[in-house]
Formats: structure tokens, sequence, C-alpha cells
């Protein structure tokens, strides 16, 4: 199905249902909120007499984006179940999207589990939130954003390119921005909201340079145990404000953060410049973009697997590039 007809008859479904509850991953990113709580607000202001939850618990620490509805068991049935920015389904955060009546996904990561009914996954859109604006924009005549919407969808467009820094970004993108911007927001605070960091993260962030493991070839590593979190008083969630922080460096070509959790093993959040790392990730219970993924490792010495992969993804790259 060509992606025009596809997303015809996603609209089509919507349209159907009288009750739509929105999900996205766990752990969420500004893309995330975004994309899920932009297009519950995109259905609101559309179709004010339909019912419209965004669900998933915590936001961890995005409540200045979106918080999530409580909704019941009871209010699946019958209803549609949207899910966005999510490629596998074990990642979706609430396991009740399985009580819905039907079953759509819109994604922008790679395609590995085409799970649903109906599923849209434009794999070169920048994040999933300029998924849902270009979904409003080939729509105009039933589909409006809001003030708010704009702001989310704007918001996760900015977290998943890195504030327009990162491969991803292509000119569509800014165009997709720029309308956006137009609806009156306030994308200064936005940005700003987006940027900043707490005391505690800004000092992890010089942990992890002083702690960086680097080789000739430009593959970085970086361990926090779960001692190191404490003492800095960082949580899990806010690590992710840190890793782009060995990108920074000239020297360093792709990285791995390992982070160690409660349970003891490491979430493992990877980045490259060039070496392709999805595929890497996927043979260590995770996955993502070419550029960006995550992975887990189960102990140490699989951390330190994951690390040589890294260091020859890097070699290979620069034997070749």
């Amino acid at each position: 199905m060509k992606d025009l007809d596809m997303l015809s008859a996603i609209l089509a479904e919507i349209k159907k249902y009288s009750r739509i509850i929105i999900h996205r991953h766990q752990r969420p990113d500004p893309d995330a909120i975004g994309s899920q709580v932009g297009l519950a607000e995109i259905l609101r202001t559309s179709f004010p007499e339909k019912e419209i939850y965004q669900v998933g618990g915590p936001v961890e620490g995005l409540d200045y984006l979106a918080v999530m509805d409580e909704v019941t068991e009871s209010q699946y049935q019958g209803a549609l179940v949207i899910v966005t920015d999510t490629a596998n389904s074990d990642r979706i955060s609430d396991k009740r999207y399985v009580l819905g009546d039907k079953l759509i996904k819109i994604d922008h990561h790679p395609n590995d589990e085409p799970y649903g009914d109906l599923l849209y996954v434009n794999t070169g859109a920048s994040s999933c939130s300029e998924i849902i604006a270009d979904f409003v924009l080939q729509f105009p005549d039933e589909l409006k954003f809001s003030e708010n919407a704009a702001r989310l969808l704007y918001g996760g467009i900015v977290g998943d390119t890195g504030r327009f820094l990162y491969p991803a970004t292509t000119a569509h993108t800014l165009r997709t921005a720029a309308v956006l911007m137009d609806y009156g927001f306030n994308a200064n605070k936005l940005n700003r909201e987006i940027d900043q960091i707490s005391m505690s993260v800004a000092r992890l962030s010089g942990f992890v340079n002083q702690n960086l493991r680097l080789d000739e070839n430009g593959a970085g590593q970086v361990i926090l145990p779960s001692e190191v979190l404490a003492e800095y008083g960082v949580v899990d969630s806010e690590t992710s404000a840190i890793v782009s922080v060995p990108g920074k460096i000239d020297q360093v070509l792709a990285w791995g953060i390992f982070v160690q959790q409660p349970e003891g093993y490491y979430r493992v959040r990877l980045r490259s410049k060039g070496p392709v790392i999805n595929e890497l990730a996927k043979r260590h219970h995770g996955g993502g973009h070419p550029l960006a993924s995550g992975a887990n490792a189960h102990d140490l010495k699989e951390v330190q697997e994951i690390y040589q992969e890294i260091q020859r993804l890097c070699q290979e790259y620069r034997e070749n590039n």
C-alpha cells in the first residue's frame, strides 16, 4: 500500500471510532511524548465529539511537555489503539494496548516488528513527530493543529534531531518545523526546557568526559555503575541528557554509555557519527536507528563484548572511508 493510501486508511479508522487510546514507548523521550500527545491534541481539536486518551505512565521529567491520562481496562473495549514511535511491541508502555478493538502502529524506526492491524512506518522521517505533522498536512480539511499540538510536535522534532544537528534532519524537517512555529507557541522557552539539565547531571557530564575510554579508531566507552549514579544523585532516566557528551569530542566516532540498573544489568545507549550500530544493538536485546540505538548487557562481560564490537565497527569504517 502506498504511503498516502495507508494514511488515508488510518484516517478512515480514526473517523470510525468514538474512543481512541494512544500509547508510546517506555522511558519516553521528547519524540515519544510529542508524537503521542501531539496526535491526541490534533484528534481532540479535529473531532471534539470523540474520547481521546494518552496513556503510558510516568513521563520521567518530561511533564513540561505533557502528562498521561488514567484509563480503565473496560475503556479499551471497542476502542481504537494507536502506538507512536515504538518499533517493537515489547517496548510499548502499558501492555493493555492489546485490549483494544484495532491496533495502528505509526513509527520512524526500522520496521523490524511489523505489529498492528495497520502500520505506517517512514524511516526517512527525522522523528515520529514529523510523521504526525505530515499526516495533518496531507489532510488539511479534516485534521487540524492546535497551538499545543504544534508545540508538542515541534518539541519531538527538536528532541530527535538534537536541535537539528543530526543527519536525519532534512530540508523537509526544517520546513515542517517552520509550519509548526507559525502556530504561536513559545519556541524559545520550549528549546530551553528541552536543552537544560540539572546541576547533578552537569557534574555527571564532567565524570563522563574524564572517564571516557577511547581507542585509536574513535571507539568510545563510558561505564556508569550504580555507585556513580548514587554519588552524583542521578537516576537512570536523567542519563539520556549525557548521551551526546562524547560526540562533541572530535576524535570520537562511535560510542556506548553503559548505565547499570538496580537489577544489576546495564542499559546501553549507542551513538555513532558514521558506523552503523543498530545491527549491533539487535544482537544485544535492542535496536533502533543506524546511528542511534539502545541495547542491554547482562553483565560487565557483555559490556566489554559490545565495546569490542564498537571498536571493530569503527576500525572497518576508518578503513573504508
